[in-house]
């Protein structure tokens, strides 16, 4: 079986709970059923600081990254009063995304983290979503990126997987895996995982 590789990265402000679930989905599918499934976590700095102060050691930083060894982009979104679009909204990470992205390869955003996603340009005439209570504020503001956006908890454009708030996570991950994977692959683990 070969070896799938994603990258998930954590902008500054990132939200742990979104950001777990992909490390616990991914890492249930390799550990307990076997599947050739690694995981790089990169951020801008060595250690970042999440929603709430929680400090996060990372494998890589962006400068080290090659997207051609990376079959998947993860991101979890975070929130801004922790600095999570200073990062986010960062030149090299939105660069980096549109490379995901040209090269047909999977990208996975949680809440608010399909707002870089929206920014970079590779949402441009698609579907997507993100968080979508206070009035709908922020999917407004996916809407300026001339997104098609879509009030739904998971919207799946082609590549692209985006969701509306921190409750989605699970299932962005699954979704994730599933692309990774297989249909049937992914039941058994969600199965397994009590969803």
């Amino acid at each position: 079986m070969q070896n799938k590789k994603v990258l998930v990265f954590l902008a500054k402000g990132f939200e742990t709970m979104e950001f777990s679930a992909f490390i616990d989905v991914l890492g249930w599918a390799r550990n307990d059923y076997g599947h050739n499934l690694s995981v790089d976590t990169c951020g801008f700095t060595d250690k970042v600081i999440s929603t709430f102060n929680i400090p996060v050691i990372v494998d890589k930083t962006i400068a080290e990254i090659n997207v051609d060894d990376y079959d998947a982009l993860a991101m979890p979104g975070g929130f801004g009063e922790f600095g999570f679009y200073e990062e986010a909204y960062d030149e090299r990470f939105l660069k980096l995304i549109a490379e995901f992205n040209t090269k047909g390869k999977i990208i996975a955003a949680i809440c608010s983290g399909a707002m870089p996603l929206g920014k970079s340009g590779v949402l441009k005439d698609r579907k997507a979503t993100t968080y979508h209570l206070k009035n709908g504020y922020w999917q407004k503001k996916l809407k300026e990126f001339g997104v098609n956006v879509v009030n739904e908890p998971i919207v799946i454009d082609d590549n692209i997987i985006t969701s509306y708030c921190p409750e989605t996570a699970p299932y962005v991950a699954f979704e994730l895996l599933k692309m990774l994977t297989s249909e049937e692959e992914m039941t058994v683990i969600k199965k397994a995982m009590g969803f």
